[in-house]
């Protein structure tokens, strides 16, 4: 297992959610996102992912200046996928990163060591990778079949998931087709916790599913 640096441990130390909720607005049937997510956060979500890789910078920042004021409202952390701009810009928690664009060892060059990193992992080797250039956390996927995870290739499974688990010392959150009936045997395998999209933004009511999945993460935590 890697050693790690006490610098190390106070960032672990900083990744204290176990849901970690991942934008996309296309999925909300209709309703504006930031009503989405300020719901979530009134349910107890502590992590939200700006995950918009479509739109305008403009139209993207200011949506990042609005989640940045309700993140806020209710002490939670928002990332940025990929843009370390508009991170900064907003004043952002940290970044959410993967094989393309920026590295992680560039980012936490530019950002330094106050700011959470995630990468996310597709094999363990990956996960190791981005472990060893400075990364926070990981999400882990796709565990299941998702839509939104396809072009990732085949599931990587529980096995595999379990391997990144014990290989690994930062946090791993599981990600790619997690529902309720399936939260206790994903956290079986050691993950910290889980990131998810549908579950939650194209839930009926994702205040109600964001609570009761915490509620389940909760009970099968083996972190406790």
């Amino acid at each position: 297992m890697p050693t790690v640096s006490r610098r190390e441990r106070q960032r672990t130390g900083s990744v204290d959610f176990p849901l970690y909720l991942i934008t996309d607005r296309h999925q909300t049937a209709g309703r504006p996102l930031t009503d989405v997510v300020r719901a979530v956060l009134q349910s107890g979500v502590r992590a939200v992912q700006l995950r918009e890789k479509d739109l305008p910078d403009n139209e993207l920042l200011a949506l990042a200046e609005i989640l940045r004021t309700v993140t806020h409202e209710f002490g939670a952390r928002l990332l940025i996928n990929s843009r370390l701009d508009i991170c900064r810009a907003v004043g952002a928690d940290g970044v959410q990163l993967g094989i393309e664009g920026i590295s992680v060892a560039e980012a936490r060059r530019s950002l330094g060591e106050g700011m959470l990193i995630g990468y996310s992992a597709h094999s363990v080797a990956e996960a190791c990778s981005a472990e060893s250039a400075g990364a926070d956390f990981v999400t882990f996927s796709p565990i299941f079949h998702t839509p939104s995870k396809a072009a990732y290739g085949e599931p990587v499974g529980l096995e595999r998931l379990r391997e990144a688990c014990t290989a690994l010392t930062i946090p791993v959150f599981a990600l790619g087709g997690i529902k309720q009936a399936n939260i206790a045997e994903v956290m079986s395998a050691g993950t910290r916790g889980i990131a998810l999209i549908s579950a939650i933004i194209a839930a009926n009511d994702p205040a109600d599913a964001a609570s009761s999945l915490l509620k389940t993460i909760e009970r099968h935590d083996t972190h406790s």
